[in-house]
């Protein structure tokens, strides 16, 4: 029993001998590792300066052993077991090496060593020239047997860049850049700086990058190139973007704004920008509305209003690019000639030398820039109509010229420009006057105008104010303050005259000039006040009289239209009693006439008879004439008369009544024909009331017959 235990006890320490033996030379690395070895002995010495031992060198060993059970010697190697190198989906890794050869001076990041299996070869990578330090390479997503003894590996972010952003980029490494240059050139292949190795094999320059990134995801080696993420340059509508480039070639000095290039897609390829000789300074070509990715290290952008043109307006153009016009360019010709003889003359003699900028500046003194045509610097001769218009300010200057009429007031209204016009009268009198002046500029004559004062605000202040207020002064210094206000209207003319005459130099139209309201003193005015009104007093009472005068006759037409009926009734029984009248006289004569023919038949009948009866009717009418001479003698020869008619119309010989009667009332008829009667009767004489003729007379008419 005790052998028993003996040998299990022999077995029990030889199980667990071989067990640690085993653990020194038998390894499982599982799936996800990788083991790092360190050789302790029985090796070479590494070279002086090295850290990572090769297969045969006593250290850490380059080479790692992958997932698996490995047996190794006992007691020469020392294991240690790390996680694979994984690089996320979005992510890089950069890398730096711990050993190997040395960079070469004036070089940051280390050249590209061959076949090392994206360093997984650490060997390889040691054998085929690998050098220390930074790498210039980069892991792409993925998992990596890296060992982590050689190579520090770091996870960085991809470089993503969003819809409407732009990448700087800089590189840390490459070549210098040109002497005068601002941005390092762009090289070709290097896969959007992707590719570092190939950007440094094609000379890439170190510093700030033209090329920029446009919106993307990019893996890239952030220790080599450093990337500014930016917003893109963005115009919103109703805005021009002005472009200066800060790198290209100079700007001749007589030059405002650099010359127009193609090719460069509206300043986003910088390359061909400078490729295609484009200069630095202020660009002719602007951005209109948009978003563009340009690089703000070769390019500044500045946002401007578009211009306007409104109905009624034109803009006219001065344009600061384009050739001389002939007038300066042969003046400045005759000046270069003048400077070289004299600079012939004084040869030797110190001389102050002109630059350019004051040649110029001297012949454009007095010098009026005439309209030009297209393609000339100057006053373009063609205006813009209504519509909206992507000027580059820096290159064109806009000005905007209304075309309708423009209003220009001279009162008290607090949004007028200008206060009522203050003169004095011949007579000493201070006169306010409120002027409105209306003119208009032809768009033809615009260019003319804008050549000839510059703009509207220059017209009316430096022109159309001091000339109206010149005018007005002139004119009420002639004449008294009473009269400058009575003859307003002339005055206003002789205005109007002088400023249409003034204007034409200006090629600008008048319209009309008005006076809108004087201001006298309240002295004057109450003076002039009183006289008025004794005038329209006196013309009141004149008028009055003539009213009343009026007044009178119309009284008396009115009384004389109200008996109108009585009087037209009045003359027509006149009239009937005349027509009676004569009636009456001319049938009494006639019955005389035939009672002297009768009585001179009679006569000689009585003759033929006998003078017997001859005597007879000698003594009848003797004794008839007697009695007609006794009533003659008796009542007179118009009762007389009236005894006869009043027995003619008795017989009926005589119609006194009319066919026709017209009255108005029927009390009156009566005394009408009593009146009648009378005045045939008395032949129209008076008889005193109470006479004997009277009496006789109304005895003697018979009654009328109705």
């Amino acid at each position: 029993m005790s052998g028993v235990i003996f040998y299990l006890c022999v077995f029990a320490i030889i199980l667990i001998l071989f067990i640690v033996s085993a653990s020194t030379f038998i390894k499982l690395v599982g799936g996800g590792e990788i083991a790092v070895l360190e050789r302790r002995w029985l090796g070479k010495k590494m070279p002086s300066g090295r850290v990572i031992a090769m297969a045969n060198e006593v250290g850490v060993q380059a080479r790692t052993l992958g997932p698996g059970l490995h047996v190794l010697i006992p007691f020469l190697y020392k294991v240690r077991k790390e996680p694979f190198t994984v690089i996320g989906e979005q992510e890089v890794g950069i890398l730096e090496s711990i050993d190997g050869n040395p960079i070469p001076p004036g070089k940051i990041f280390a050249k590209v060593a061959p076949n090392h299996n994206a360093f997984q070869d650490s060997e390889a990578f040691l054998k085929n020239g690998g050098e220390k330090g930074p790498q210039i390479e980069i892991l792409p997503p993925g998992t990596y047997r890296i060992n982590p003894a050689l190579f520090k590996v770091r996870n960085e972010p991809q470089i993503m860049i969003e819809k409407g952003q732009i990448g700087i980029v800089t590189a840390m490494d490459g070549e210098p850049i040109v002497l005068g240059r601002l941005l390092a050139k762009q090289v070709p292949g290097h896969s959007n700086f992707e590719d570092a190795e190939a950007f440094l094999a094609n000379k890439g320059q170190k510093g700030p990058q033209i090329q920029i990134l446009l919106p993307g995801t990019y893996r890239i080696n952030t220790d080599m190139f450093h990337v500014e993420i930016r917003n893109a340059s963005i115009v919103p509508a109703g805005k021009v973007g002005l472009v200066s480039a800060l790198d290209g070639e100079p700007l001749p000095e007589r030059e405002y704004v650099a010359k127009s290039v193609s090719g460069h897609s509206d300043y986003q390829d910088a390359s061909k920008f400078l490729e295609t000789g484009g200069q630095r300074g202020p660009q002719f070509d602007v951005l209109r509305p948009g978003t563009y990715y340009i690089n703000p290290l070769m390019f500044q952008l500045e946002l401007d209003d578009v211009a306007t043109v409104e109905r009624g307006q034109v803009a006219v153009v001065v344009s600061n690019v384009g050739e001389e016009p002939e007038q300066i360019k042969k003046l400045m010709e005759q000046t270069a000639e003048e400077e070289t003889k004299k600079g012939e003359a004084t040869k030797g003699e110190a001389t102050n030398i002109e630059s350019p900028q004051e040649v110029e500046k001297r012949l454009s003194v007095g010098i009026e820039r005439y309209v030009v045509p297209k393609g000339f610097r100057g006053i373009q001769r063609e205006v813009a109509g209504p519509g909206i218009y992507y000027l580059n300010r820096r290159a064109f200057i806009v000005y905007i010229i209304d075309t309708t009429n423009i209003t220009i007031d001279w009162d008290d209204a607090k949004e007028t420009k200008f206060d009522p016009l203050k003169v004095v009268s011949r007579d000493g009198f201070e006169i306010s006057v409120s002027v409105k002046v209306i003119i208009r500029v032809r768009p033809d004559q615009a260019p003319y105008m804008v050549a000839k004062i510059g703009s509207i605000d220059n017209l009316i202040n430096h022109v159309i104010h001091p000339m109206i207020d010149s005018s007005f002064r002139n004119q009420a210094s002639s004449t008294s303050a009473m009269n400058f206000l009575q003859d307003r209207q002339e005055e206003q003319r002789k205005a109007e005259d002088r400023a249409r005459n003034e204007l034409e130099k200006y090629h600008v139209e008048c319209v009309s000039v008005l006076i809108c309201q004087i201001k006298l003193p309240q002295q004057l005015m109450d003076t002039q006040t009183m006289k008025i009104i004794a005038q329209q007093q006196q013309a009141m009472y004149q008028e009055q009289q003539k009213a009343e005068q009026t007044r009178i006759a119309t009284e008396k037409t009115r009384s004389e239209a109200d008996q109108q009926k009585n009087l037209v009734e009045a003359e027509i029984g006149v009239k009937i009693a005349e027509q009676n009248k004569q009636k009456a006289i001319r049938f009494a004569e006639g019955e005389a006439e035939s009672i002297r023919l009768r009585a001179e038949g009679d006569a000689k009948g009585i003759k033929a008879r006998g003078d017997a009866e001859g005597a007879r009717i000698l003594a009848m009418g003797e004794a008839t004439a007697k009695a007609y001479d006794l009533q003659n003698q008796a009542v007179g020869r118009q009762g007389v008369t009236a005894i006869e008619i009043s027995k003619q119309i008795a017989a009926g010989n005589i119609k006194v009544t009319p066919d026709f009667l017209v009255q108005g009332g029927s009390e009156n008829i009566g005394g009408l024909l009593a009146a009648f009667l009378t005045n045939m009767i008395t032949g129209g004489s008076k008889t005193a009331p109470g006479s004997k003729d009277e009496n006789l007379s109304a005895t003697a008419a018979p009654p009328a017959k109705t």
